[in-house]
């Protein structure tokens, strides 16, 4: 069996003992790339598991993604895909409070956003995923932040990051700011739109503001 939802590890655990008291076995399999990694069969999963399971599922996952890594024992490829999402999750805010930021101030986005591509600003969620409309092409911001991966889906995945960091009281500043922010786009109806939509919603506040 495959699981690639993404849960907390303790419960990768507890369902892969009961599939092996069954006497079958189990892999957490949880999944990056998002829409675009879908269509284009391009995702990276995330493997907990034996190594030979893992072998034997290689086959059926290399049809649907380039980046297979086994990650280590049952409940690792759920730990590795929240540690991923909590970097993925603060890195967009971060380069929606700067495009904001340069967007108010008159720069244009595309400008700035090419600065960020190749200076040490660089990341995933400006080059490849920017959330300032009209910067890149076929990509949720530029779409109407449809598309996507929704802003419930991210607050669901760094509310995991932050429960299984307060199991072993790892501190988590950052991730519990971000956590409260998109909560914060949930509650203001945002929550089916991409995550992305961080960057419209700062954009308004400052504009309300400014006005």
């Amino acid at each position: 069996m495959i699981d690639a939802s993404t849960i907390d590890p303790a419960t990768a655990q507890e369902v892969a003992g009961k599939a092996k008291e069954k006497g079958s076995a189990m892999l957490d399999a949880p999944v990056s790339g998002g829409v675009m990694g879908a269509e284009n069969a391009t995702l990276s999963f995330m493997l907990g598991g034996e190594p030979v399971d893992v072998e034997r599922a290689k086959p059926l996952l290399s049809l649907m993604g380039k980046n297979i890594v086994h990650c280590g024992a049952v409940g690792t490829g759920q730990v590795a895909k929240i540690c991923n999402n909590l970097v993925l999750a603060i890195s967009m805010i971060g380069v929606s409070e700067a495009m904001n930021l340069g967007v108010t101030l008159g720069i244009d986005p595309k400008i700035l956003a090419g600065i960020f591509n190749t200076s040490s600003a660089r990341c995933w969620s400006s080059e490849v995923y920017n959330p300032v409309p009209g910067v890149l092409p076929n990509v949720p911001s530029s779409r109407g932040y449809t598309g996507g991966f929704g802003s419930a889906l991210m607050a669901k995945d760094v509310g995991l990051a932050v429960a299984a960091a307060n199991a072993v009281k790892a501190p988590l500043p950052l991730g519990g700011v971000a956590l409260q922010l998109y909560n914060l786009l949930g509650a203001h109806g945002h929550g089916g739109r991409d995550f992305s939509v961080v960057y419209e919603f700062l954009a308004a506040k400052a504009h309300a503001k400014n006005s």
